[in-house]
């Protein structure tokens, strides 16, 4: 009979261990090194999943990723200096998207501070800026305390991302009683509090919304991020009001809904007159809520959770300040107007998609099977032979995730993850990895430019050595935006002159994919990536890589909807 003598040695790296799964904690991403390779080795002792990867910044990403389709705080683990600055782009990332996230990180010696220690940085100062709680335990006893506030706090309130700092004598501190640590009483934090909007202001949104003639639903991430799709799907049943979803809004409310009007935005925003805000901000994708984009004399409706949110930009704005589930449930409550669907305005709306739609269709059955691809032509060929469920799409790359957010339809929320509100390239891998991890019955489908795969391609091993059977399409245009075919780009180069859009001409991405144990095909035109999607839907348990080689524009000038200049206030 073994003593408890013989018992391995407990340890700092298991007290957080054992708080992190008593706190409901499932799985963490991150890289390991000194010190905190004990930390990742004990969470794996408790039943903690956890998945290495290559950079921290993927890493990061996944974990404010997984956050948002949790609904509960990603965690992230790095070694400290140069591995926390490489996870601030993940931290910035939770903030700038409002997602829960939690960094946890190693540093030197609690008596070797202001040494010139070994990777040593003030890494609570570095992460401050970007979190809204950043703290180092004062003892070995307020680790638990700690890591139960970071957890609360990254997504309470407003979701956003929180820091623990972990000296590595902490870490490593012996602990004489293993049972001591079982005995730690933490409770798991409890789903956030709910509240609801101020009766009055409820009653004023009511009024707005039963008086405007021209009534707009926009859905933003923060309302897929609620879970209050069922409310929404209500509201929009019972107003028959037009909704347009914000690209990683989209699903809420099926895209294929007839009361959808992605596909005539711009028509939608310029005559809207009362527009009810759900989990969307007046930021640079909705315009600013400025003209020329919308009316000038628009009213918003704001759903938010943060009061200094609302009325940002000087837009004319009504608070309905609470949780978007709860603050839905009320005016569901209310005697709402049903709108008539042979009003002018829908059926204009109505008319307008369905054009938008059809030149959408005809662009991607332009040029024959052997023809070079563009964006249509290839999305055309993916959409026909992707199911129409079960999908969860990964997109980031500016042409490429512009052009295929019109393409593929999501119908559940929290299927379609992008580049969101920082606009950040280089989270593709990361999130394919969160949402795999996630949804592991589900195929998840990343749709990628050539240049925004280039951040993160190497996460390929990662994805393999985890046993995901990620679908990545690289949409290759050899460049930033565009790129020169291989005559032009070896004349500018000779000469010079080569833009600094461009990338080498028809990298051979898919073959980082089989050098690291998958599959890869290179595809030209709709014949070969016809048949290679079919050949990587059938593979059920491999990473596949389709490199689609397209049209690559050449020096085009680059211009993006959202380029375009509100107009200035007259002083």
């Amino acid at each position: 009979m073994s003593s408890a003598k013989d018992a391995p040695a407990a340890s700092g790296a298991e007290l957080i261990a054992v708080t992190l799964k008593k706190q409901n904690v499932d799985v963490v991403f991150g890289i390991v090194g000194i010190p905190v390779v004990e930390i990742a080795e004990a969470c794996v002792a408790h039943g903690i999943r956890f998945i290495a990867f290559r950079n921290e910044q993927s890493a990061a990403y996944a974990a404010s990723a997984y956050g948002y389709l949790s609904g509960r705080p990603g965690v992230c683990l790095t070694v400290g200096g140069p591995g926390v600055v490489h996870a601030l782009a993940g931290l910035l990332n939770a903030k700038l998207n409002c997602w829960p996230l939690v960094l946890l990180s190693g540093s030197c010696d609690s008596d070797q501070v202001d040494m010139g220690a070994f990777q040593e940085l003030d890494q609570v100062e570095a992460c401050k800026p970007y979190c809204k709680y950043a703290a180092r335990p004062t003892a070995i006893d307020r680790i638990p305390f700690v890591i139960e506030k970071a957890l609360r706090t990254a997504f309470y309130g407003r979701p956003g991302a929180t820091y623990v700092d972990f000296p590595a004598d902490f870490i490593q501190y012996p602990i004489r009683h293993r049972e001591s640590i079982e005995r730690v009483q933490m409770p798991a934090v409890p789903n956030a509090p709910m509240s609801q909007a101020f009766e009055s202001d409820l009653q004023e949104a009511l009024s707005l919304l039963n008086n405007a003639k021209r009534p707009l639903i926009v859905l933003g991430k923060g309302a897929a991020y609620a879970r209050a799709e069922y409310e929404i799907r209500q509201l929009v049943e019972a107003t028959q009001i037009p909704f347009l979803p914000t690209p990683m809004g989209k699903g809420v409310v099926s895209d294929t809904h007839p009361l959808c009007v992605s596909a005539a935005r711009s028509k939608a925003l310029k005559e809207a007159d009362v527009v009810l805000l759900i989990g969307a901000r007046l930021n640079w994708i909705l315009h600013y809520g400025h003209s020329p984009r919308w009316s000038s004399s628009v009213r918003y409706i704001h759903i938010d959770i943060s009061p200094e949110e609302i009325g940002n930009n000087g837009a004319p704005t009504l608070p309905l300040l609470g949780d978007i589930k709860a603050v839905v449930a009320q005016l569901l409550t209310q005697r709402l107007r049903r709108l008539s669907s042979q009003d002018a305005y829908v059926k204009g709306l109505r008319d307008k998609v369905e054009q938008n739609i059809a030149k959408m269709k005809a662009n991607g059955q332009k040029g024959t099977d052997t023809s070079i691809l563009n964006y249509h032509t290839a999305f055309t060929v993916i959409k026909d032979l992707l199911p129409t469920d079960e999908v969860i799409y990964v997109s980031e790359g500016a042409n490429t995730m512009d052009i295929a957010r019109s393409y593929f339809d999501v119908h559940e929320p929290r299927h379609r993850l992008d580049a969101g509100t920082g606009a950040t390239m280089g989270v593709g891998m990361g999130y394919a990895i969160a949402a795999q991890q996630y949804y592991p019955n589900k195929r998840i489908v990343s749709i990628v430019g050539d240049s925004a795969f280039g951040f993160s391609a190497m996460e390929l091993e990662t994805a393999i050595r985890s046993n995901m059977p990620l679908l990545i399409i690289v949409i290759n245009n050899n460049g930033i935006y565009h790129g020169l075919d291989k005559g032009e780009y070896e004349e500018s180069r000779n000469k010079g002159t080569l833009p600094t859009t461009s990338l080498s001409p028809e990298t051979r991405y898919e073959q980082i994919a089989e050098a690291c144990g998958g599959k890869g095909w290179l595809v030209k035109n709709r014949v070969e990536l016809r048949k290679a999607l079919q050949e990587a839907m059938a593979l059920k348990n491999e990473t596949c890589v389709i490199n689609t080689l397209i049209a690559p524009g050449g020096r085009t000038k680059l211009e993006f909807g959202w380029m375009s200049k509100a107009e200035k206030a007259k002083m």
